[in-house]
């Protein structure tokens, strides 16, 4: 059943206001996504899974292009990465930013036009610039120095390819300190402050195979306030003019990437993107006037700003166990689907659907099904005091950086992806099957 065929309450912008916007209030406490009952999708295809708003990567997308109108727009593909997102993205005008070669193939395979791909990595293999160069990806981003001499002779002495350097600017910014990038103190990019960046710049610019159209940089993750993007740019106009100084080379592009952040929990703050593009675009001007420099066309990497808030995740109440003072409620998911709470501590708000409580609410803490102490969806969250097994929880802002980090972990088997759109749901991605683990073990 779906949407249509109910009468509907649109969701208030309070204790729903980080979910997709499409999201609606259904009679017997259930909730819509995208026109489609939480409970019928639970239903019809098991738990957990994850749910996925078209309608709201689409919007989200158009967001960024509306904010950056003169800029490039590269979705990361590192936040998840299918056929259907290739297409959605490359429908709504945003290029990509793929981290390996696993990524690129699938984007170019599913029809993205790979002059619009950039390629990163800390340290990437043979077959990712073996691949890179055979599909014609548009820019590569150099993290190190030994890359320079990687790709030049892998492109050969009568080829061609376009690059960047990712600098590290200095500017600690992000939600925790395992996404954090800006700084020094991690493997990502080259440094100013050591002339390890000027050192790569001038050989590059030494090599004839090889394009440098712009610098790179990403200062972390989840990154919630502006001024330290603006930081970051200062910083990168003044390398800009001193490469243009001491080399004669006017670089055309600038790359600020990602990192945005989102709210998890209703309450929490996220990044303005009209504020960022707004103060990039300020910022921007001032510093290449103040420079006399050309103005660079401005790049940026959104990922979980993108695709985060339009996603849900689905899971059952497996068990409820008492222990002391604290209430544990085991998931029929965990870790293997989500490892993000176990790697950095990130918070969700859980939320019972399918029924109207007969208690009030007490709190709980929300585990998986692993093996392990840290195996923790969701730490003394707010729950209905008669949940039980076989309720159904909902947990919103779950369409970045959770399928895509996901492991076999148990060989529990990692979840459907089912996108839905004006009343209608699909799968995009299957659930991983027994048959999926047996068929890979090929000893005996």
């Amino acid at each position: 059943m779906t949407i249509a065929a109910l009468s509907a309450i649109p969701a208030s912008a309070g204790e729903l206001s980080v979910w997709p916007a499409s999201t609606t209030r259904l009679p017997h406490g259930d909730l819509a996504v995208g026109g489609v009952s939480l409970t019928e999708i639970a239903d019809r295809f098991d738990t957990p899974a994850y749910v996925l708003d078209e309608g709201e990567v689409r919007r989200r997308c158009r967001t960024y292009r509306d904010a950056f109108p003169e800029a490039e727009v590269l979705y990361a593909a590192k936040a998840f990465l299918s056929r259907a997102m290739v297409r959605w993205v490359e429908e709504e005008g945003l290029g990509l930013d793929v981290c390996s070669a696993g990524e690129l193939e699938l984007a170019v395979t599913a029809g993205f036009a790979p002059e619009r791909i950039v390629l990163h990595g800390n340290a990437k293999s043979p077959h990712d610039l073996e691949a890179a160069l055979r599909l014609g990806v548009g820019r590569i981003v150099i993290d190190g120095p030994s890359e320079i001499a990687r790709i030049a002779a892998a492109v050969g002495p009568d080829g061609h390819q376009k690059v960047m350097v990712r600098v590290v600017p200095g500017v600690s910014a992000g939600g925790h300190d395992k996404i954090r990038t800006g700084t020094e103190d991690q493997k990502f990019g080259l440094a100013l402050t050591d002339g390890s960046a000027q050192d790569a710049i001038a050989r590059i610019l030494g090599q004839r195979q090889l394009e440098l159209t712009g610098l790179h940089c990403h200062i972390g993750s989840q990154v919630t306030d502006v001024k330290p993007y603006l930081v970051a740019l200062r910083r990168m106009i003044g390398l800009m003019a001193c490469i243009r100084d001491t080399h004669g080379a006017v670089l055309p592009e600038l790359d600020m990437g990602g990192g945005h952040g989102v709210a998890y929990r209703p309450g929490e703050p996220a990044l303005d993107v009209t504020a960022l593009a707004r103060g990039l675009r300020a910022e921007l001007s001032e510093s290449c006037a103040a420079a006399g420099l050309a103005v660079p066309r401005l790049v940026i990497e959104p990922g979980r700003a993108v695709v985060g808030p339009a996603g849900v995740a689905l899971y059952r109440v497996l068990a409820v166990k008492h222990t002391g003072e604290k209430v544990f409620v085991a998931v029929d998911g965990g870790m293997s689907d989500n490892p993000r709470p176990a790697l950095y501590g990130v918070r969700y708000a859980p939320r019972l659907v399918g029924r109207a409580p007969a208690a009030g609410s007490r709190t709980a803490t929300v585990v998986g099904r692993h093996c392990e102490a840290g195996d923790v969806l969701a730490t003394d969250v707010e729950l209905p005091a008669d949940i039980h097994p076989g309720d159904l929880l909902a947990v919103p802002v779950a369409g970045a950086y959770q399928l895509s980090m996901a492991s076999g972990y148990n060989m529990v088997g990692r979840p459907p992806v089912i996108a839905v759109l004006e009343g209608t749901s699909r799968v995009l991605v299957r659930r991983e099957t027994l048959e999926d683990f047996r068929s890979r073990d090929v000893g005996s």
